[in-house]
């Protein structure tokens, strides 16, 4: 029977922080060497199919995720990950996809944060505290080092404040601040990741934004207007946003990779206010189905 990786399995796998951000720095590091196109849509009424291709000549392997969105189905949005041998083209492994993509979307965002954030953030804004936020979270602490104290505000929002903050109280080195409204959230914080996956307004104004401040949206949404006044702007992938409004007005643009291969400056001063688009790359997926299927023998 062909090897099958389930959420469930991945879950119960307990996958550590410090793996997730291995992999995702691995996956950045290699990308140059890799092909990965741009991912292709199809759509009928209100339902869609994404594919997502990905080579990695490195790890021997070349793969694709699939999206789809079904309305009246339980999840509307679903995904599987398809990893093949590079040189035989044997089918070796599939993968359902939801947990993989909410923990490499976390370490993701927690790499950036750990490669642009000022070298003494502390205050962490943050919105949207869905899955992505717990798992930007989990990564967080890792990435940032669990001696330093992180005071984590909060956006109050029905009960979704209290209830975040009773799974993670526990942490050590960790306070939680609730503010009310988005001045208030932005304001004097270090770093500001927006997990929102709707917005049909801009949320904040770029004065509000403390010299040296992070911003990671990691849905894109809701701070377009920030893109030409802030200092840089890095991606995960550059052709993946070169739909953006303002791509033109970006007034310095690199990708995290080069960053972390030594190839593109990142932050240069404390000074420096940076925005850290990033999108989501199958690449990721494809690395840590690749890793996962390793954890449980299927090489």
């Amino acid at each position: 029977m062909l090897p099958y990786i389930s959420n469930q399995q991945v879950r119960e796998l307990n996958c550590s922080a410090s793996q997730a951000l291995a992999w995702v720095k691995e996956a950045f590091r290699g990308k140059s060497q890799s092909i990965l196109p741009p991912k292709t849509s199809i759509a009928w009424g209100d339902h869609f199919l994404n594919t997502m291709p990905t080579s990695i000549p490195s790890l021997g392997i070349m793969g694709c995720k699939l999206v789809t969105r079904f309305w009246g189905r339980t999840p509307t949005i679903d995904g599987h990950i398809i990893l093949y041998d590079q040189q035989t083209g044997k089918l070796k492994l599939i993968v359902e996809a939801a947990e993989i993509t909410a923990l490499r979307t976390g370490a993701v965002c927690a790499l950036a944060v750990q490669t642009f954030a000022c070298s003494d953030a502390k205050t962490i804004a943050m919105v949207g505290l869905g899955q992505t936020a717990r798992a930007s979270l989990f990564c967080l602490r890792e990435a940032l080092g669990c001696k330093r104290h992180l005071n984590i505000k909060l956006l109050r929002y029905k009960n979704q404040h209290d209830l975040f903050i009773k799974e993670y109280e526990s942490m050590q080195n960790i306070s939680f601040e609730i503010v009310d409204d988005y001045q208030s959230l932005v304001r004097d914080s270090d770093v500001v990741i927006s997990c929102i996956t709707h917005a049909d307004k801009l949320l904040a104004e770029p004065e509000w934004f403390k010299r040296g401040c992070l911003l990671v949206p990691v849905h894109t949404r809701g701070f377009q207007n920030c893109d030409a006044v802030f200092d840089k702007v890095f991606a995960d992938d550059i052709g993946h946003i070169k739909h953006f409004q303002n791509f033109d007005k970006f007034r310095y643009l690199g990708e995290i990779g080069d960053v972390l291969r030594g190839a593109c400056l990142g932050r240069t001063s404390d000074k420096e206010r940076i925005i850290s688009y990033n999108i989501g790359i199958a690449l990721h997926d494809i690395v840590f189905s690749y890793h996962l299927g390793c954890l449980m023998g299927y090489s």
